[in-house]
Parts: structure tokens; sequence; C-alpha cells
């Protein structure tokens, strides 16, 4: 019998949960067993899981869960090295070269494990079928705009910690602003990310330059960017990604002041932002990277924590009614995500 088991996450300021009571009820009414690990600090409280019929296991227990188990949970695992033998549905970030991403997949290869990256779970037609996006698009604008303000006013951005709902976010964005209309630029408008980031813009009143494929298919360079206030990155790295802020942009004439890297892979070769590289936390959600003009970079990467009621609530029903199929879970989405982990296992040599 199928045994999803949902893992509490250990990430600092990670609130988001996968799966709600609802859903595992779903699960159990078809036969799947759940268990779900207590949390502290989980948006959803145990007591929900436990009263749907969940089995309730402490907090970390994950690591001695049954062999066929599949582990599930959002972000990363601690990075302390130990053998990985277990199935683990999560987001991996293991398949762009970056150095974390490289030692968990070398975990898997020593415990025997397998990962199926929330990221690559794809349908035929090869687009994600369950993506945090729109949110991360969404709390990423509004921290930008935030981090703005405070620039303009002479003062450090403020630290950010979660928000209630998305109202409560975009009115605290509305009186930052204090009637100020910088503009802005989103690339990557047509996707989840972009889609939230402009949304969140247009509904604080500021106009939006809305580039896609079709503005970037030349490849650049891109001086328009740095004609803007406001810049947001929503694009994924990949190979072939253009870059859209060079490396000398701070010697360059701009009008540039904030760049919001909502797609932050800022240690990837791919990385289209090449003046940062390293993502910032909620405790200092910006990094300088010019002065004289001032130029601030935020790359916060669990921007839809920020709203974890709100973002868990839309992810986990997108992604239900694949994880009703468990069942088959090397065939579909499941299947397709393995055949993203079996190619790149094989480039493990440690």
């Amino acid at each position: 019998m199928t045994h999803l088991w949902v893992r509490a996450e250990s990430r600092e300021n990670e609130e988001r949960v996968g799966i709600l009571p609802e859903g595992v009820a779903a699960l159990i009414a078809l036969g799947i067993n759940v268990t779900v690990e207590d949390s502290t600090t989980r948006v959803i409280n145990t007591a929900d899981y436990d009263a749907v019929g969940a089995a309730i296991a402490p907090e970390g227990s994950w690591v001695e869960a049954p062999e066929d188990a599949v582990i599930f949970g959002l972000k990363e695992l601690p990075d302390n090295g130990t053998p990985l033998r277990h199935r683990h549905i999560m987001f991996g970030h293991a398949y762009k070269g970056q150095p974390a991403g490289q030692r968990l997949l070398a975990r898997f290869k020593a415990g025997g494990g397998l990962l199926y990256d929330l990221e690559y779970l794809e349908n035929a037609d090869g687009r994600r079928v369950a993506a945090f996006g729109y949110w991360a698009g969404y709390a990423g604008a509004a921290v930008s705009i935030l981090a703005y303000a405070a620039q303009q006013a002479g003062a450090p951005c403020p630290s950010v910690s979660t928000w209630p709902s998305s109202k409560a976010m975009r009115d605290d964005v509305k009186m930052a602003l204090a009637g100020a209309t910088p503009n802005a630029m989103v690339i990557g408008a047509l996707g989840r990310v972009g889609t939230g980031a402009g949304d969140l813009c247009e509904d604080v009143g500021l106009t939006v330059t809305k580039w896609d494929m079709v503005e970037t298919a030349h490849g650049g360079p891109f001086p328009e960017v740095l004609d803007h206030t406001l810049f947001f990155n929503c694009i994924l790295a990949r190979p072939g990604t253009p870059v859209f802020v060079p490396e000398d942009a701070c010697d360059r004439p701009r009008n540039l002041r904030m760049i919001g890297d909502i797609a932050c892979d800022p240690d990837s070769d791919f990385s289209p932002v090449k003046v940062y590289d390293h993502v910032t936390s909620w405790d200092t959600p910006v990094t300088r990277v010019c002065d004289a003009p001032p130029l601030d970079v935020m790359a916060i990467d669990n921007l839809p924590s920020l709203m974890p009621r709100e973002s868990s609530e839309d992810f986990a029903a997108q992604l239900l009614p694949h994880l009703k199929t468990l069942a088959e879970i090397d065939q579909g989405v499941w299947g397709r995500a393995k055949t993203y982990f079996d190619t790149h296992i094989q480039k493990v040599t440690t």
C-alpha cells in the first residue's frame, strides 16, 4: 500500500505545507496511508490533520520512516551529508550545477534514494503541474518596492515577516510608497511569477512594462532594463538565458534603483542578473551592489512563505490531483520527474 509521509519543514521562516487536511482525507479515501509530522511552525495545525485520520509522527522522524514511504516536503533537507534512502518529493534545486544541489544528489547516490523534484513535475507538454510562482512574484515585487521606498528615504531596508493575507501586504506597500509611482519592468511577464509581480505593481498603482519571450528573443543587450526604476527578473535560469543586468551595470548611465531577482539563481552559471552572487534573507532583504546612485538587489529564495496560508492553499490545490496518482509513481508526471533524476544522478562522481 502506498504510504505518503508529510515531513515538517526544517528551514527557518518556513510555514508552508504542500497538502491540506482535506487533501489528506482524499488520499486516505483512495487507500493511501498518510503520516503527518507534528510541527510548531506549520500554518495548518497538526490537530487538523489528526482529525481527518492521518497518523501523526514526531517532527523530524522521517529519517526512521519505513523504507517504502514517500517523504514529502517543500524546502531543502538539513545539509548534514547523511545518505538518503527514501523516495523524496521536494524542491531539490539540484539540476543546475549549484554546489548544494550536487551535495544533495551525492546523498541520494550514497543512500540509494530517489528525488521527485517538484520543479520538474511536468505534464506531457513540459509544463509544470504545480508551482508557487504567482505568490513568489507577488511577494517579491512587494518586498522590492518596500526596499525601494526605504532606499529613497535614506533608511535601511526593514526586515520582513509573514503577512496574514495578500491584502495586508498590498496595503503596506501602498503606505510605503506614499503616492510615489516609480516605473517598473517585468521580464517573464506571461509566466506565473511574472504575472504575480505585474499584478502587485498594478494593484499599488505603478506603470509596468511587460516583456516575455518575444521581446527578449534577440538575446540582448537590453538597455531598456536600466531605463526603468524597478526591474523584476521572473525568468528561470537555464542554458541560453540572456543576460538582463550585466556585471558593469554600475558603470553605465541608469535609472535603475532596485532589482527584484525573484527567480533567484545567483549561484547558477545561467543567472541573467550578474551584479550579485548570493541570496538575501528576511532579516536583510536586499544587498547593495552600486552606490551613487544606489542600486539594491532583493533575492529572497522562499518568497511565497511570506504569505504561507494563501500560497499553501493554492499550491496544494494544484498538486493534489497528482498526489492521488502516487500508486503509479513511476508513470505520468512522477515518471517524468524520475527521468530527470536518473539523468543527473549518473553525473555524480562522489
